[in-house]
């Protein structure tokens, strides 16, 4: 699925704060909200042998994550590398333990909710065992993972983390933030563009390499060899740039940055599918550049941005409700991947209520989420430390 990279708190409050930046975030969120709607149909296809499967409409959606992992590494950087006289280890720890886990823990509750409410049912229509979704609510909320097969991966489809789906892409988050605090905040600006540029090489080896055998950039959900070294390359390689970008960053004034990249954003992840011939991923190639050149330009674009009063409290609000929008969205989208296989749906024509009402449930769940729960215990739990 965010998120360290959605953290807005994490700006020191000494230094200018990147509301435009806010604002992506969330249309990146909402973009994946969309995208995963999308993902439905092509799932309801698949299940009922009704079509080839492949998502038309935000096809590239899913490299919205990667869109996140660029901007946490962004913001980590630009709020933390100066302050390490002044903090240790521990302390940047928990800071990102209060930003992110409090959400990932109603995830897993709601993950739980949403499960029950089926019965409890696996995709191939088996019951799991109560024991066993308890099991992988508990694991879920201390970001361990099921191994595919394994009793409390409940639902049967391999999912890293099968109560709520888009968790994994916080668990390659928290290896960002480990090996951050423990060593690529120690290298010189030199070293991390060195870095950077071999991950870069590694991630377009991997991926227009077609390494995954996915013909996309889409890998890391599941705890397998490919999907976990895929996801961590995954990761760093933006995480890294975001870094790098974030010290080398020279601001400009630049009018109607956060159209113009909210507009490119859309453009992008509705390009359609690219089959390829020959053993060159040109799909993967395609999400590639979007993530090496494009994506660093409009977080650059976005940091240079200056708006009115209406854009900026716009993104302030996006923004916010970003992070709780990821997490809570999947739980809500496997009762309607369930509902559109039942019912043979497979376009948006054939159930635009529904999608309406699964769209405004999931913003409303994020945003009573956040209000009555994670901004509520966040600030507790900054209070207590």
């Amino acid at each position: 699925m965010q998120k360290s990279t959605f953290s807005s708190a994490d700006f020191a409050n000494s230094k200018p704060h990147y509301e435009l930046l806010d604002g992506l975030r969330g249309v990146a969120a909402i973009l994946v909200l969309f995208y995963h709607i999308f993902e439905g149909f092509s799932f309801a296809e698949i299940t009922n042998n009704a079509g080839d499967g492949i998502i038309r409409t935000l096809n590239h959606g899913h490299i919205a994550v990667d869109f996140f992992f660029i901007l946490s590494g962004f913001v980590i950087s630009y709020a933390y590398d100066d302050r390490w006289k002044s903090m240790n280890t521990w302390q940047f720890f928990k800071r990102r333990l209060i930003r992110l886990h409090p959400m990932l823990i109603m995830g897993a509750i709601i993950g739980t909710i949403t499960f029950a409410i089926a019965g409890f049912e696996k995709w191939d229509g088996t019951i799991t065992p109560t024991i066993w979704v308890m099991t992988a609510m508990l694991l879920t909320m201390f970001m361990i993972p099921a191994i595919p097969g394994a009793p409390h991966e409940v639902r049967g489809n391999g999912e890293m983390f099968p109560l709520n789906g888009p968790a994994w892409s916080l668990f390659f988050e928290y290896i960002g933030n480990i090996l951050y605090a423990l060593i690529i905040r120690r290298l010189s600006t030199k070293i991390l563009f060195l870095l950077t540029v071999v991950l870069g090489c590694l991630h377009a080896w991997f991926f227009v390499g077609n390494i995954s055998e996915y013909d996309m950039v889409g890998v890391g959900w599941t705890i397998d060899n490919v999907n976990f070294w895929g996801g961590l390359i995954r990761m760093l390689f933006p995480f890294t740039m975001g870094m790098l970008l974030a010290r080398t960053f020279k601001p400009r004034k630049v009018k109607g940055a956060f159209w113009i990249c909210s507009i490119t954003l859309i453009a992008l992840f509705a390009v359609p599918y690219i089959p390829s011939n020959g053993e060159i991923s040109l799909n993967g190639l395609y999400e590639v550049i979007c993530i090496a050149v494009i994506f660093p330009f409009l977080v650059w674009l976005g940091a240079c941005g200056i708006s009115n009063e209406k854009t900026a409290k716009a993104s302030r609000l996006i923004g916010d409700i970003s992070y709780p929008l990821y997490i809570v969205h999947y739980p809500i989208m496997y009762i309607f991947y369930a509902w559109l296989i039942k019912k043979e749906y497979y376009t948006l024509q054939d159930c635009w209520p529904t999608v309406l009402l699964v769209v405004v449930s999931s913003i409303a769940l994020a945003f009573l989420c956040l209000k009555l729960y994670d901004e509520p215990i966040r600030k507790w739990l900054s209070r207590k430390g």
